[in-house]
């Protein structure tokens, strides 16, 4: 098996398993209990939270877990939204950010909020000149991915936080789901931003836990309440053994990223090449630093992204159409639309995701499969 789809699941690390596994059995106890059990279960709470504050190069106290990128999303959209309400109801988001954003922008819009839309460049970038055209006196959030999830552009963060520095009362929102450690923290992470979503199944942790940076001075309002845990900002029982795990996978993931970037980035410039080649493909992502070393998007003339996923499963190589959140519901990749891609050329686009898990002995092999795959569709094209 080949499995090119990570950036729609990765494969749990062993030791993030075993962590798991060891806390689930070992330290059950409810970290809200009053009891012995529950005050080992907060201190591994509180130890995971801190582990991964200082990998971010951030404070425990910014540092809130929840279920993963979508309730991260939509809690910093919808939070932020109702707290700010008051000085302002105008939002604008990028053209290409992922449903959690935007699903929840547009409900966002039918709660008597304004929202305007960032447009990208024919490239998938953020047009940060108008952008910059679209804030006004009422903005209160700007919301804007780190790296693409469906061409892997990396968005143009910090000359965002550039424009934002002098408007302090506009908050500004990173989804930065798709960028552990694929880019540098520092290129996405800035003093500007505000708040950040991150999902653990993204970077081999398990499924169902992710977390939220909201800097310390920021306020927003809460989208559980109950039992108060998370500083009363996100109740309901934390997913003590599912933090622990991430806090490891984390930490390796960073610690093998140097090393880990260049071997990925050779097997994307490999691949990217040999598909260059071929008359009647069109390559969607591109290679180099304003794109994250591990997505590569292309498209067979005239034939359908979905044909071109099973084509390849039933030599048990695995890739996707685009998101993986939309791609079920047939839809073609909403970034290619935004970039001016016509919709039946959309509609052929298929993303390879790379891993460190990865070789170039996977990439050779997926090159000869693609080359017979290419050949059966001789007719369509």
């Amino acid at each position: 098996m080949i499995y090119f789809d990570n950036s729609a699941t990765t494969q749990p690390y062993p030791e993030a398993l075993r962590s798991y596994q060891e806390v689930a059995t070992k330290i059950f106890g409810n970290p809200s209990s009053l009891h012995g059990l529950g005050d080992q279960a907060t201190r591994l709470l509180e130890a995971s939270r801190k582990q991964i504050a200082q990998l971010l190069g951030k404070s425990a106290e910014e540092i809130f877990f929840t279920s993963g990128g979508t309730e991260s999303d939509n809690w910093a959209i919808k939070g932020l939204a109702f707290e700010k309400a008051p000085y302002g109801k105008h939002i604008i988001v990028s053209d290409i950010e992922h449903p959690a954003v935007k699903e929840s922008a547009k409900w966002l819009a039918t709660q008597g909020f304004e929202v305007s839309y960032a447009p990208v460049d024919s490239r998938g970038f953020v047009d940060v000149k108008q952008l910059a055209g679209l804030l006004r006196p009422d903005t209160i959030l700007v919301s804007v991915m780190a790296v693409n999830n469906e061409i892997g552009s990396v968005q143009p963060i910090q000359a965002i936080s550039k424009i934002l520095a002098n408007r302090p009362t506009i908050s500004f929102h990173v989804d930065a789901v798709q960028a552990i450690g694929k880019i540098p923290t520092a290129s996405y992470l800035t003093d500007r931003v505000d708040f950040a979503s991150f999902s653990g199944h993204k970077f081999h942790a398990v499924r169902g836990v992710g977390f939220l940076y909201k800097k310390v001075s920021k306020r927003i309002s809460p989208l559980l309440t109950g039992g108060g845990q998370e500083k009363s900002l996100r109740s309901t029982t934390e997913n003590l053994a599912g933090i622990a795990a991430m806090a490891k996978a984390l930490r390796l993931t960073l610690d093998k990223e140097e090393l880990a970037l260049p071997r990925i980035a050779a097997m994307k410039a490999v691949i990217y090449d040999e598909l260059s080649k071929y008359p009647d493909i069109r390559v969607f992502s591109e290679i180099g630093q304003d794109f994250a070393p591990n997505i590569l998007t292309f498209g067979i003339k005239g034939v359908r992204g979905e044909v071109v996923v099973h084509a390849f499963e039933e030599h048990q190589i695995y890739i996707s159409t685009t998101s993986a959140c939309s791609s079920k519901a047939g839809k073609p990749a909403g970034t290619l639309i935004s970039m001016g891609v016509p919709t039946k050329e959309a509609q052929t686009a298929v993303r390879i995701s790379l891993d460190d898990d990865n070789d170039m002995s996977q990439v050779e092999q997926f090159l000869t499969i693609f080359k017979q795959v290419y050949e059966k569709t001789k007719k369509v094209r």
